[in-house]
């Protein structure tokens, strides 16, 4: 288990799972109405709105949901206005985190995020402080059924994609960030709309994690979690999955 992902997977294998599902819901919305607000309302128009509806449907969320969140955001009153912040800094067993917040009070946002960090054996530190430790990366997921292994990474070599890996579950596409939106717009066209589209933070070299490490970066990462104004969080640690079952146990 590695990377952004990762997190995903074991905040999904915890408990409290409407709570998190709720604060899903409340993330995705709020990406929505940022991205509304920022281009055009009309999803073919706004590639980052585009992406944020693809988001909200992966994870299930209804149609009216997502057209009320975009009406919200362009209508009269449309309600407080978000700023994207990062903050990073190091967690248990010196792993780096970085974390994006989406926030209309920026002193709470960063006052809960410190607490956080002091609270589960992290500190906070400054801007860049950790970035040089990952790479900013395109990532671009399709379902397995929307090609060939074969035709999807032919299609991403053609359009100027880093790479293109194929599993059981699916397909991942990584560009460099000056690119991303030329392969994402070529696949689209191509294969439809992925399920995922965006920038993620990947992390260059990884600190694998024995038990009592991974269970305190766990901590940390589960109460960042329950922050409303984090979007994401990318950290350059490895958990053996002989460790998360010791910790599942």
């Amino acid at each position: 288990m590695a990377g952004h992902s990762q997190f995903k997977n074991i905040m999904h294998r915890k408990g409290a799972q409407d709570a998190r599902r709720a604060r899903q819901f409340a993330r995705l919305i709020r990406e929505i109405t940022v991205a509304a607000r920022q281009g055009l309302p009309e999803i073919g128009a706004n590639p980052r709105l585009r992406a944020a509806v693809a988001a909200a449907r992966e994870a299930n969320m209804p149609k009216e949901t997502v057209e009320r969140a975009i009406r919200k955001a362009t209508g009269a009153g449309a309600g407080p206005d978000f700023s994207e912040v990062r903050y990073e800094g190091y967690g248990p067993a010196g792993v780096a985190l970085i974390v994006e917040t989406l926030t209309d009070n920026r002193n709470r946002t960063a006052s809960d995020i410190r607490a956080a960090f002091a609270r589960n054996g992290g500190a906070l530190g400054e801007p860049n402080s950790v970035a040089f430790l990952f790479q900013r990366q395109g990532v671009l997921r399709y379902p397995p059924d929307a090609a060939s292994a074969e035709a999807l990474l032919e299609a991403a070599i053609e359009t100027g994609a880093e790479n293109a890996e194929s599993t059981p579950e699916g397909h991942e596409v990584t560009t460099g960030v000056a690119d991303f939106f030329a392969v994402r717009d070529a696949l689209e066209s191509r294969f439809g709309p992925p399920l995922r589209a965006g920038l993620e933070w990947r992390p260059q070299t990884l600190v694998t994690l024995d038990v009592e490490q991974a269970a305190s970066v766990l901590k940390l990462l589960e109460a960042l979690e329950e922050i409303d104004d984090v979007q994401t969080v990318s950290a350059n640690c490895e958990i053996p999955e002989a460790a998360m079952q010791s910790i599942d146990a």
